[in-house]
């Protein structure tokens, strides 16, 4: 599983190179993500997740690849907070595939226990994308310590996001 995650991020990676933003406007900027769906979707201890994130804009790219912050949290009392980074791969003006990846520091309150404090998030975002910038989309993500400790059952999440333009929330 670990294997087909990396191997599509790569895939979908060097399509950026091939696939340019058609019709992007020149700078994405910067947005406020918000998330919710189902954590752990594929083992024993499922319940809903919240996220919000903040994505850096066009102007703090390293390369091609977009900086963001996020804080997640479950319904069982989990917390994950996070950094990484991430590629918009565009198709046509409407459609955007990002690929990402991202390492933090989990607690598990009451809920699963994922085996180690650092953990490293990798994932791909599906959306759709509006006039005004704005993303609504799915987000499919998988978390593991990596083998930092014996213990390392990892999750899977599944979330509906909308990611907002910061210059839509607070004006120009």
């Amino acid at each position: 599983m670990r294997s087909v995650i990396v191997l599509t991020i790569l895939a979908l990676v060097s399509l950026c190179v091939v696939v340019p933003p058609a019709n992007a406007r020149s700078e994405e900027p910067a947005f406020l993500s918000f998330g919710v769906g189902i954590y752990d979707m594929f083992d024993d201890q499922t319940t809903a997740e919240f996220r919000v994130e903040y994505v850096f804009s066009e102007q703090r790219k390293f390369w091609i690849l977009t900086p963001f912050l996020g804080l997640t949290g479950t319904a069982e009392g989990g917390t994950y907070g996070y950094g990484g980074i991430a590629i918009d791969i565009f198709f046509g003006r409407r459609f955007v595939v990002t690929p990402n990846f991202a390492a933090g520091i989990y607690g598990n309150g009451d809920g699963k226990d994922l085996g180690h404090a650092i953990e490293f998030r990798s994932g791909v975002a599906f959306a759709h994308r509006f006039d005004d910038f704005s993303r609504l989309g799915l987000a499919f993500h998988h978390i593991s310590n990596a083998g930092l400790d014996e213990r390392n059952p990892g999750e899977e999440s599944l979330l509906l996001t909308y990611a907002m333009p910061l210059e839509n929330l607070f004006g120009n």
